[in-house]
């Protein structure tokens, strides 16, 4: 069996942050083992959280 691969872009994700108690970068989605389970069940092939952090581009959406 094959294992789906997402592809995930998180070092420009507005979800993707640093924990200090950790000491490395996290995803800070609110998250359970179900919607995880979810996930990577479902026929996403790009993160459904992915939030961009470019700014530019974003007010240059709403324009």
């Amino acid at each position: 069996m094959l294992k789906k691969q997402i592809q995930i872009r998180c070092d420009d994700c507005n979800n993707f942050i640093f924990d200090e108690e950790l000491d490395e970068y996290v995803c800070d989605v609110n998250m359970d083992e179900d919607d995880y389970a979810r996930l990577l069940a479902s026929s996403y092939k790009a993160c459904p959280y992915y939030q961009n952090n470019n700014e530019y581009k974003i007010v240059k959406h709403q324009m």
